[in-house]
């Protein structure tokens, strides 16, 4: 019997199984996919985030800022290139300069470290773009996550672990002395199971036995690249300011590690779990969500959210309409198709979205109900967290 299995074989599940071999723990990793990181890990902007949004004392904020450094201590360590490229929060309104205070006033709390960037000095940093005020963030960086988490399975597997792909996971089963687990066929037992299966998260905890008071609703990611000739628009990651009602940080402009730039991602509702192309859908995880109460609620929440969304989905020129607010020179045509992401959102019965981390457990299992950005930032962290919580502190 091995001492714990986790289901997911995603940058939190396989940073979980780093921190539990730490421990002295015999491990396996179930990845349903062909190979790890090929959902969220794999399909994000590749940001290493500094922490600037999160409310102080929250998860997110500390395990962020832990994060951050961990990450580039790892990308180092295992000659993976990241580059501290830094990131522009840019104000367009007097709405967005009263929130940016409000964000100025959250990093001194969270202990980040940011500059304030007149409108004059944003034109001197970064001429193709425009707004009122700035937040400098230094520290935030640029990496390819798949990279990391593969460099992460070579650890587990260099350690003594396993990782079994094409594993499936289609029952569970607690008792006193263990977990039972069958996988495609195949039925491994062990003492403890973690759970971080991201968009199928909540499914797994009902397949467990949990009582689930959630449900995870997919949200597509859709990004644009520019051309090559247009890649250097911008040095910094730029974002807007963002919502503080919504968990999204909104269409941003993203230097990449391997120079390109991308743009985006929006946040519309997406029609299958997994379907990265625009014409996939799945029945199943459409109803999923519609017969869930909390859906409704969150959808008469944020109607006219909702619709900039779809509508910007929908048309290229809404899409570049939102983009150009900061910066302006961009074209239609400089909007190319660029690979989507699916964000796995946890929603409340009462229609609330999950903000924090999620967790939920039985005696022998933890579940990671809801890991939102930035976990792939904080997932070191996020790992040693599991970790303490199933075999204790180091």
């Amino acid at each position: 019997m091995h001492d714990c299995l986790v289901i997911g074989g995603g940058i939190v599940g396989l940073s979980t199984a780093m921190a539990l071999q730490r421990r002295g723990a015999t491990v396996v990793v179930l990845e349903k996919e062909a190979e790890v990181a090929t959902h969220q890990t794999g399909h994000n902007s590749g940001v290493i985030h500094a922490g600037l949004y999160y409310a102080p004392g929250s998860l997110k904020a500390r395990l962020c800022r832990a994060g951050e450094r961990a990450t580039k201590e790892f990308a180092a360590a295992h000659d993976i290139p990241f580059r501290a490229v830094g990131k522009l929060v840019v104000a367009t309104n007097d709405v967005e300069v009263s929130r940016l205070a409000g964000l100025r006033e959250r990093a001194g709390e969270n202990g980040i470290h940011v500059e304030p960037v007149s409108a004059a000095r944003l034109r001197e940093l970064e001429p193709n773009v425009a707004g009122r005020e700035a937040l400098l963030v230094p520290a935030t960086a640029v990496v390819d996550y798949r990279q990391i988490a593969r460099a992460m399975a070579d650890d587990v597997r260099a350690a003594g672990g396993q990782i079994v792909t094409r594993a499936a996971v289609t029952a569970i089963r607690e008792d006193e002395d263990g977990v039972q687990v069958r996988a495609d066929g195949r039925t491994l037992r062990a003492g403890r199971v973690v759970a971080c299966a991201g968009l199928q998260a909540d499914r797994l905890a009902r397949a467990a036995g949990l009582d689930v008071d959630f449900r995870i609703v997919p949200f597509r990611g859709e990004y644009y690249e520019l051309p090559p000739e247009r890649a250097g628009i911008v040095r910094h990651l730029i974002y807007p300011v963002p919502d503080p009602d919504l968990p999204f940080l909104g269409v941003h402009l993203s230097p990449t590690i391997d120079g390109r730039t991308t743009v985006g991602p929006n946040a519309v509702l997406g029609l299958a779990r997994e379907g990265y192309r625009r014409s996939e859908a799945s029945l199943t995880d459409v109803l999923d969500y519609a017969a869930f109460p909390g859906m409704w609620k969150l959808a008469r929440r944020n109607l006219r959210t909702g619709a900039v969304e779809v509508a910007s989905s929908l048309s290229r020129r809404g899409y570049l309409a939102r983009c150009q607010r900061y910066c302006p020179s961009l074209r239609l045509s400089d909007l190319r198709p660029h690979p989507t992401g699916i964000r796995a959102q946890a929603v409340l019965r009462d229609g609330t979205l999950v903000h924090d981390f999620l967790l939920r457990e039985t005696p022998r299992q933890l579940h990671v109900a809801n890991a939102p950005s930035p976990a792939a930032t904080s997932a070191l962290p996020i790992g040693e967290m599991i970790a303490d919580r199933v075999f204790g502190p180091l």
